[in-house]
């Protein structure tokens, strides 16, 4: 039974065990390989599974990739018109690895509300799940998620010209989403607060990513901002302080 942290995590993000689960009907095949970069932060992906009917000829770009990414495709028939038995069956799949205890971190590929669930239920045993999708998947479904990353955002950052005619707008409430952060976090004399801790307590409130928005690091994202201004101090530590 999955509980919580392991022995893969206290030795280090390269020796957790990751999966990967991937709702190849609501996904791009073009966006994988931006997706596997970012699970590297995590750990190391050992388990990659696509779900689909693979007898639908819209699957092409996936059946050519599974292969070279050493994806294992799970085939699921459409038993009954309306219903995405796929769904279903991902979801026990996510379910049997939870339990088997030896995975310590999932990502999740799709844009599906019916994936939330699942996500929730593996948060709960104390296992990060990192959301793949578009900008317009459920919001119940992004929340659900340790992390929803906009894979749009990922694969225009692949490109550094595209990155920078396509990087997002960071709306107002992502604005203060990070000030109530800051407002929350412990502050020097000078009103700056550590990095790490408004990081940690935006992340209590948001599923949201700034690789979403265009940036590797929320520093980036952060410092992009008129509303903040960041200090590197001699430690090495990373400072915020709100300025308008």
């Amino acid at each position: 039974m999955g509980t919580g942290k392991t022995q893969a995590e206290n030795d280090g993000p390269d020796t957790r065990n990751i999966a990967l689960l991937i709702d190849a009907d609501n996904s791009r095949a073009a966006d994988l390989d931006a997706v596997l970069t970012v699970l590297g932060d995590l750990g190391t992906v050992n388990i990659r599974r696509a779900y689909a009917n693979w007898s639908k000829p819209t699957l092409k770009s996936w059946s050519e990739i599974v292969l070279q990414q050493a994806i294992e495709p799970q085939q699921q028939f459409d038993l009954t018109k309306g219903k995405n038995a796929t769904d279903m069956k991902m979801t026990i799949d996510a379910m049997d690895l939870l339990y088997g205890g030896r995975v310590d971190g999932f990502g999740i590929m799709s844009s599906d509300s019916d994936f939330m669930p699942i996500a929730v239920r593996i948060r709960q045993n104390g296992l990060p799940v990192y959301g793949f999708g578009n900008a317009n998947a459920p919001v119940g479904f992004q929340r659900a998620c340790t992390r929803f990353i906009d894979v749009s955002a990922l694969t225009a950052k692949a490109s550094d010209e595209v990155a920078v005619e396509a990087k997002p707008a960071v709306d107002a409430e992502i604005v203060k989403l990070l000030s109530d952060a800051w407002k929350a976090s412990k502050r020097d004399e000078r009103g700056f607060a550590r990095l790490s801790e408004l990081g940690h307590r935006a992340a209590n409130l948001s599923s949201f990513d700034a690789r979403s928005y265009g940036f590797s690091r929320l520093s980036e994202l952060i410092a992009s901002l008129p509303n903040f201004v960041i200090e590197q101090r001699d430690n090495g530590a990373v400072f915020v302080r709100r300025v308008r």
